[in-house]
């Protein structure tokens, strides 16, 4: 899922770029977002990767980057004007993607990989 995630966030840079003369569709908070959320995607890619090979600490950071960007995106989508419809549906399957990968970093298995107490 955070693959997805990642691919998805690049796939939105691309497409704004391509859109790039239609100002109604790719304002500057398209972009500033698009880049922001493309460049964290990455960045939590590879927290799932470390944390893949049994690394708590990229685990903890997953964990709360992912969790952390799903009360983002709700913001930012519920922001009436602050980005085009196209966008706003973008984000919100990101906000979906998201709030999967950090469902199954919080269930009983995933505590007692990184040696959480488990009841």
């Amino acid at each position: 899922m955070v693959g997805a995630y990642a691919a998805l966030s690049i796939a939105t840079v691309i497409a704004a770029y391509l859109m790039r003369g239609h100002h109604d569709l790719v304002t500057a908070n398209v972009w500033v977002r698009g880049i922001i959320v493309a460049a964290t995607s990455l960045l939590m890619y590879s927290f799932a990767v470390w944390a893949a090979k049994g690394s708590a600490r990229a685990l903890l950071r997953l964990r709360i980057t992912a969790t952390a960007m799903v009360g983002v995106i709700a913001v930012i989508v519920a922001l009436p004007g602050f980005l085009p419809t196209w966008m706003r549906i973008e984000q919100s399957a990101c906000g979906l993607l998201l709030l999967g990968v950090a469902a199954l970093l919080f269930t009983r298995r995933t505590r007692r990989f990184d040696g959480q107490d488990v009841d």
